[in-house]
This record gives structure tokens, sequence and C-alpha cells, in this order.
């Protein structure tokens, strides 16, 4: 099979597409053929070696795909050859051929779009848990999410609205805040004079969660705006700078900072992870949410697909396409 390989950590333009050895089912685990591989921030910090896990190099990055399962391990008791399904992989997922631990996977429909249901594991995974199981999110709550045109921010404006917040989306320009709105959010701002807009839109009482997936100076802004009992939500520093935190800050205003780290809730939770995943499916079946697909790549591009999401130029989900 033809597989994307690290072979040591650094620049993403260093992966390789090369011939490998096709993956054999352990006991417990299955063979898919992938046709759609997720591409996520941190699949390009885990190629520089900066994500807080540090696999064994050479690895096949990728931890996420859809595809049709093409051989069993012994002691598969869920699904069958043929089965359609969609998985999460630690790694592993960028080649033509994926194996996975079937309590990993789920089933899903012949007909379904297989590059809108990848969307749906990690990036509406991460804003699904983030607002519900860390920010207890509230209907008629006010939700400001930033990096609003990027996969996890238009998730979090989809699912904001599913769970009847109000929502403030913040993104870089007329294009990025333009796709915001479409995808439902109630107000689109850019990041000039953050906390004094947000402060005005919330006349001077703050805004009750923040979903924050940029760090820095807007990380900075988000703290000066919370409401009493607020929650900001640390998601990421797609600025590349982790911000420093004046407790006080909290003290005073008696708000939370709450961690989101998708990876470890699936692993620490996974019944939870499960009956979440079952309810973005019914709402994807509704109509609530709808991922928004911003670019395509095959397997051999995956170093290009990895430079949009770290120039910050990736709008919605990006995908490679083996």
């Amino acid at each position: 099979m033809k597989a994307i390989v690290c072979n040591e950590f650094g620049q993403v333009e260093n992966l390789e597409c090369i011939e490998m050895p096709d993956p054999k089912p352990g006991t417990g685990e299955i063979i898919i053929a992938v046709e759609s591989a997720g591409v996520n921030f941190p699949d390009a910090l885990l190629v520089k070696g900066l994500y807080q896990a540090r696999p064994p190099t050479p690895f096949v990055p990728g931890m996420e795909v859809v595809g049709v399962i093409q051989e069993l391990g012994s002691e598969v008791t869920r699904f069958s050859v043929g089965d359609r399904v969609a998985a999460l992989c630690r790694y592993g997922g960028w080649a033509e051929l994926a194996k996975c631990d079937q309590n990993s996977a789920m089933a899903i429909p012949s007909n379904a779009n297989g590059d809108e249901i990848n969307a749906l594991l990690c990036g509406y995974g991460t804003a699904h848990h983030a607002l519900k199981q860390r920010a207890a999110l509230k209907s008629g709550e006010t939700l400001v999410v930033t990096g609003a045109s990027g996969l996890t921010g238009l998730a979090a404006v989809q699912i904001g609205k599913a769970m009847g917040a109000k929502v403030i989306a913040v993104a870089s320009n007329q294009e990025k805040q333009e796709l915001a709105k479409n995808s439902g959010a109630d107000v689109v701002l850019g990041y000039d004079h953050l906390k004094d807009e947000l402060k005005k839109l919330s006349d001077g009482k703050g805004v009750d969660v923040v979903f924050d997936v940029v760090g820095g100076e807007v990380f900075d802004a988000c703290t000066r705006i919370m409401a009493w009992e607020g929650r900001l939500l640390v998601i990421g520093f797609a600025s590349g700078i982790i911000p420093k935190f004046p407790v006080n800050l909290a003290l005073v205003k008696g708000y939370s900072v709450v961690g989101v780290f998708w990876g470890s809730f699936t692993e620490k939770q996974p019944h939870v992870y499960a009956s979440n995943m079952a309810e973005l499916l019914h709402w994807y079946d509704e109509g609530k949410i709808s991922p928004h697909i911003g670019k395509k790549y095959p397997l051999k591009d995956a170093a290009l697909a990895l430079g949009d999401i770290l120039e910050r130029k990736a709008v919605g989900k990006i995908v490679l396409n083996p």
C-alpha cells in the first residue's frame, strides 16, 4: 500500500509518500480501505514533534478515517467485511489501508458523504465535547468563537446554535466572516479592537462562554470580557503563542478557565464520546450541522494540506482521498 511516513520530527515538507507492507489486524482489530482521511492541526504538531504525544519514528500520521472494512482480526464481533465505517486511529490514517480497534469505529450509511462524516470525528467532536461537557453551554447564553472559519471553529458555531446559544464568530477577513455567518453565527467580528467590540455587544456584562483556538493576544482580550460564572475554553494555539494567564482576573470576575483535550476525553470516557457522536450524527441527519469541506488533496500531497493549516489558510475541513 501507499502511505505517508514521518521519518523524523521536523518540517512537514519532509513527509514522504512511499510503498510499505499492508497492515495486519491483531486481536479485535479491523483493516479499513481508506476513502477519506482527515487532516487536523494536531497532525501538524505531531509531525513537528510539538504535540503532547511523540510516537517512535518512523510512523504514519493520521487519526481519523472513513472507508470500508477489508479484513477482520480474531474476536471482532461488531463488524463484517464490507461494512462502511468511520474510525479513530492514534496513528496510521494517512494510507490506503488503516488499522484500528473495532471499538474505535462506528458504522455509517453506505450512501453517507465520507468527507463530511470524517469532519464529525475530531473537529466536530472537539467542539461538541468542549461546549457540552466542559462548558455546559445553556440555551440563551452568549458564545464567542475565535478562529471561526476553521473546521473546529465552524463546528463550534453550528453546535452552539444547535444548543440554543447566541453565537458571536470572530475571523480574520470578510470571506471567513461570511462563511461563519452562513454557518449560523448571529454576529461576526474581526480581531481589531476585539475586547471593546465584545464589551459593547454584551452591554458591558461580558460573555458567558469563549471557545478560543487562537491563543496569544486574542486569548488575552477574551480574559477581560468574561461574564460572572463564565467559562473560557482553552482549545488550542493557532497563533503559535501560548499565553500567560493573569489568575487575578478569574478571581475577581468569578469565571473559569477550562482546558479541552479531546484525545484524552475519547480514551478516558469512551462511552460518553460514543453518546456524543450519536448526537452529532442525529444533528447531521436533521441538517442542524453541516460540515464545510474546504479542500481535498490526494494522499501524496499531505504536506501541502498541512501547510494550509499551519499558514492558517484552511477554511473548513481538509481531507486526503487515497
